[in-house]
């Protein structure tokens, strides 16, 4: 399934789209936060809050500007470094 394709059904509301999203780019998601955070709790809240903000906000992903994965993965790294902080 294209990004374009997965794009418009979670901006329909399609709960199905977001469990494809995550089965297909979740793994890469939680993979960066542990690395970045070194730990797997604060790593499992970040994957949450990215895969939150597609669903809630879809449009903030652009196809055109690069791969859901791409921008998934950007958003862990940034969420990642705020845990850090903390």
């Amino acid at each position: 399934m294209s990004d374009m394709d997965l794009c418009a059904r979670l901006t329909a509301g399609d709960l199905d789209a977001l469990a494809d999203a995550y089965d297909q780019h979740g793994p890469y998601v939680y993979g960066v936060a542990v690395k970045v955070t070194g730990s797997q709790a604060y790593a499992e809240e970040v994957t949450q809050h990215v895969f939150s903000a597609l669903w809630e906000q879809p449009l903030s992903y652009d196809p055109s500007l690069g791969s859901l994965r791409g921008w998934l993965v950007s958003r862990a790294l940034h969420e990642s470094a705020l845990r850090t902080k903390v």
